[in-house]
């Protein structure tokens, strides 16, 4: 009964001192001692610091009451794709050059409202390819939401809708996160709106391979994953992932699962990441992404052994591209990256999300192992285009934005067509006009809902003037087949 009393007195207390015994393990080596508590460590297990710095008992409802109303419900909505297979109204699909569409397709997710006056974050999957987002607040209110801007390299994108006075998370430096540390994720899993779930940080820096690569002059994308065991399911992606005071840690963006569904391990963009991108977005319009230019491979102890390496860990150089920032900076190929700045550098990850942090023209000091000797050389980050200004957002056409190119048609091929205005059709794109009809590139468009185009910026002028929803017909023809063709689709 007194053991019991202990046992129960401790474990209130947080075990301020534990009570330990030795006992000596009785086999063929003799002197082994094996440690045995027999009270309950849980020192610290029920406490956390709070805003104030002051140690209050453990409770996730005063972080849950915050976060709930900063985290939305997103629809995606994409309008009604052509079918692959003939229908029964050939004679429509004949006229409009399309076949009869199919249903709206609908995918939903979360996001996070970082301001006040309606910008959101959530992942670039969520609305990529969507004609109309929809938000729905946590009071229910609903509004159509504007993408302001995405990187698919980080799988993030910033939408905006039309309020104030919203209520918004901040963000919290991700990088004083520590392993083990209690975190809520917060989202719309299944359509289960509000859903809050609780579990700690399992690692960081973690790389897993699911978002798309350039690996001509060395991969773009950035992953360098908070992992929690939070529980997170299809629909939390674009949610939150906060600590315990309510601060924006990470967007939770992906599982690691063999049935599609929760089994433990759950992946968010880090937020000192995620501000970065959003901050990007709002001043430039585009992403600003340093870019040293090289090939790299994580360096491990097989690495090392292989490549006769003189450490076992950081981000061995394999190659440079073009317009190389690290080659004319006086890198070479071999070299070891074992820190950057201030900040230890331990994989290919490490590197790629510190120097993803930076812009063009910024300067970084990285730390080389070279055949066991260190040796620190600066560099002046070049974005991928080569130099070290400021990237320019493109003004996208309106042609553009539906998923087409065009350019001035010859007057020789105009004359030989019998017709004596056109432009053709270069390329077709993910947009509405590859979607909702099957117009072949080398399309010669002739007048748009009957007005005669005759030229590029003619066409850009007319798509310009036209509504959302409005009905657009393109009607032109093809040099191998010089019939007239019609193409419809709603803008």
């Amino acid at each position: 009964m007194k053991r019991f009393a202990s046992l129960f007195l401790a474990a209130v207390l947080g075990s301020a001192g534990t009570i330990t015994a030795f006992e000596w393990f009785n086999n063929e080596e003799p002197g082994v001692k094996l440690e045995y508590l027999t009270g309950v460590p849980a020192s610290k297990v029920a406490y956390k610091v709070d805003e104030n710095g002051k140690v209050v008992p453990l409770d996730f409802t005063t972080a849950a009451e915050k976060v709930m109303p900063a985290v939305v419900h997103i629809r995606s909505t994409q309008e009604a794709r052509r079918q692959t297979e003939p229908t029964q109204m050939d004679i429509f699909r004949d006229f409009f050059g399309q076949q009869m569409p199919q249903g709206p397709s609908q995918s939903s997710g979360s996001g996070v409202i970082i301001n006040e006056n309606g910008y959101i974050v959530t992942n670039n999957h969520v609305v990529q390819g969507a004609d109309m987002v929809d938000v729905t607040l946590y009071d229910n209110r609903s509004y159509t939401a504007e993408v302001i801007g995405t990187d698919p390299d980080t799988d993030i994108a910033l939408i905006k809708i039309m309020e104030k006075g919203l209520p918004y998370l901040s963000f919290v430096d991700s990088d004083k996160a520590r392993i083990g540390e209690w975190v809520l994720a917060v989202g719309n899993p299944f359509n289960l709106n509000s859903t809050v779930t609780a579990g700690i940080i399992s690692a960081k820096g973690r790389n897993i391979n699911i978002l798309g690569r350039n690996t001509e002059g060395g991969s773009t994308a950035i992953e360098s994953f908070i992992q929690t065991d939070a529980a997170i399911n299809p629909g939390n992606s674009g949610g939150a992932l906060v600590e315990l005071n309510g601060g924006l840690l990470g967007i939770n963006t992906a599982i690691a699962s063999p049935t599609g569904s929760y089994s433990g391990y759950g992946f968010a963009v880090p937020s000192n990441i995620v501000s970065k991108i959003v901050e990007d977005l709002i001043k430039y319009g585009v992403v600003q992404r340093g870019w040293l230019g090289v090939s790299i491979q994580t360096v491990n102890n097989q690495v090392a052994k292989e490549l006769d390496l003189p450490v076992t860990d950081g981000a061995y150089i394999a190659g440079f591209a073009e317009n190389s920032s690290a080659k004319v900076a006086g890198m070479k190929e071999g070299d070891v990256v074992v820190k950057v700045d201030d900040t230890p550098i331990h994989s290919n990850t490490d590197l790629t999300a510190y120097v993803g942090l930076h812009r063009p023209g910024d300067k970084i000091n990285v730390v080389v192992n070279r055949k066991g000797k260190e040796i620190e050389i600066p560099i002046v980050l070049k974005g991928r285009d080569g130099t070290e200004g400021i990237i320019k957002a493109e003004e996208k056409s309106e042609y553009a934005a539906l998923g087409f190119q065009i350019e001035e048609v010859d007057k020789n091929v105009l004359k030989k067509l019998d017709i004596d205005h056109g432009v053709r059709v270069t390329e077709l794109g993910n947009g509405k006009v590859a979607r909702y009809t099957d117009m072949r590139e080398g399309f010669i468009l002739t007048r748009i809902n009957d007005i005669p185009v005759k030229s590029v910026k003619e066409v850009n002028n007319i798509l310009k003037s036209k509504k959302t929803g409005e009905l657009i017909i393109l009607s032109g023809i093809y040099e191998d087949f010089p019939r007239e063709f019609n193409y419809a689709f709603r803008m």
